[in-house]
């Protein structure tokens, strides 16, 4: 699970590749090598990929908000990873295309297979069905099992229709990875066990470090690689979910880097998630450093020891000694190996728990390369009252002060949102209307910065701040009537 450093501009023939601003460093030689060996592509191809990778995973989410309603799955394709974006609706290609990626049109949305794939979630599967998850590029919910009439069978009485499932043949069932020295190894001594750091993060001043929920409860405690004593689990989610944080002693620095052997030590700048058919790497001390590509996001396992939801599929290989570790794009954290099948001999599957879940559950902030956020940005300084704050991608936070205000008298509410660039931030005034909270004003464009104005009456109001993609710190300007 190694992060691999910044992006740079690529000249292609007559085409350059110019990277996002959050990756600016040319990629370590080891990350360029190992992505070569493992994805069988040339040198040149191995730079263009994570060029267009990053640039892609920016562009992205804005697609996304673009499509609306007819938005069916982004990936990518080809040696080189070019960007494609699935739509039902024809009348979009041209747009799609004027961002620079190729257009696909399909007859189900993206909501649509989610939908099917969360009718399966709710029916308990027979043993022989080994994961579910959608599959844009295929345009279905894709089922492996090792017994396929028996997962018809389950699917029909999930009430899902069979045409938007695609089975395929699995044999073998996911299985946990216990017993692990990961990237760097630590230990449970109550458990009699070892697992693998995943990443650096802290909640307030409190320093610790991300990994998978099965490899402790909460209240364990773990020494470090050294058997030193190190830290306690104080999040811990396993089945349903597979991830946990410890809480390290004074004794333990967090830098927020990955080791990622033969590609040397990388910095860890974000959380921004990769698209499916986009390359990630995973750094374990049993099979150190190997890459591949993402093959569906938010699927369900189900693992003897209990179904997970919210995984992402991968085809990078692992082995027993490998779980908790690091999974990472470019320099951007993706999360934590959970399982899966087959080895790093003959090839395999590989599940991970996304970071963005533990971080929003757990309150943590991601530590980045450096050692710490940015200071937040400054652009709402003019208005009457600020704060700041720090979320990563996926989160949400509520201003003022995780709390509401009252006015007692109608006027105008303006709020201002100042996010880092190459993110995109949104900003949605809410008012109580007696049972719930509505939205009055929203500030939701494809950008880092939002404004939103709103002429209301007397009543409780609050502001949401989301990160729809990218990760750090804000501040928010608002005034009140």
């Amino acid at each position: 699970m190694l992060r691999t450093p910044a992006m740079i501009a690529i000249a292609i023939g007559a085409l350059v590749v110019t990277a996002t601003p959050a990756v600016a460093a040319k990629p370590p030689t080891g990350v360029v090598d190992a992505i070569q060996r493992d994805l069988g592509i040339s040198e040149k191809q191995a730079l263009a990929r994570l060029a267009n990778e990053a640039r892609g995973n920016q562009a992205a989410p804005g697609l996304r908000k673009k499509l609306g309603d007819s938005y069916a799955g982004t990936w990518y394709e080809g040696p080189e990873s070019a960007l494609v974006v699935a739509t039902t609706n024809a009348a979009d290609s041209a747009a799609i295309t004027r961002e620079g990626a190729r257009a696909r049109v399909v007859p189900r949305t993206l909501a649509q297979l989610t939908a099917a794939k969360e009718s399966l979630d709710k029916a308990a599967p027979p043993a022989t069905v080994h994961s579910w998850s959608v599959s844009v590029a295929d345009n279905t919910v894709t089922v492996t099992a090792s017994d396929l009439d028996a997962a018809r069978t389950w699917i029909a009485d999930a009430g899902v229709d069979a045409g938007s499932v695609k089975l395929e043949q699995s044999a073998e069932r996911p299985k946990l990875f216990y017993d692990i020295r990961g990237g760097d190894a630590y230990y449970i001594p109550a458990a009699g066990s070892r697992c693998s750091i995943g990443f650096a993060a802290r909640r307030g001043s409190q320093v610790g470090y991300t990994t998978a929920g099965h490899c402790g409860r909460n209240g364990q405690a773990t020494e470090g690689y050294n058997r030193v004593a190190q830290g306690t689990f104080e999040i811990s989610s396993f089945p349903g979910n597979d991830y946990a944080w410890v809480a390290t002693n004074s004794d333990w620095t967090a830098p927020g880097v990955v080791n990622g052997y033969s590609a040397g030590i990388l910095p860890v700048r974000g959380a921004t998630v990769t698209q499916p058919g986009g390359s990630v790497c995973r750094s374990g001390s049993t099979t150190q450093w190997h890459c591949g590509t993402v093959s569906a996001l938010n699927t369900t396992v189900n693992y003897a020891e209990g179904t997970v939801s919210g995984l992402t599929r991968t085809n990078v290989c692992a082995e027993g000694g490998d779980s908790g570790g690091s999974f990472i794009s470019g320099d951007q954290a993706q999360g934590m190996t959970s399982g899966g099948s087959g080895n790093c001999s003959i090839g395999g599957t590989t599940y991970f728990q996304p970071i963005g879940e533990i971080i929003s559950a757990g309150g943590l902030t991601l530590v980045t390369s450096g050692g710490g956020d940015p200071d937040p940005p400054t652009g709402c300084a003019a208005y009457e009252d600020t704060r700041t704050g720090s979320l990563s991608s996926g989160q949400s936070t509520y201003q003022p002060d995780g709390s509401y205000y009252q006015s007692t008298t109608s006027g105008t509410h303006a709020g201002c949102l100042d996010a880092p660039d190459s993110t995109d931030f949104d900003l949605y005034l809410q008012k109580w209307n007696g049972s719930s909270w509505t939205i009055v004003a929203r500030g939701d464009s494809p950008n880092a910065d939002e404004t939103v104005s709103y002429n209301g009456t007397a009543g409780y109001y609050r502001y949401r701040v989301h990160a729809y993609s990218g990760s750090g710190s804000y501040t928010m300007g608002l005034n009140r009537p």
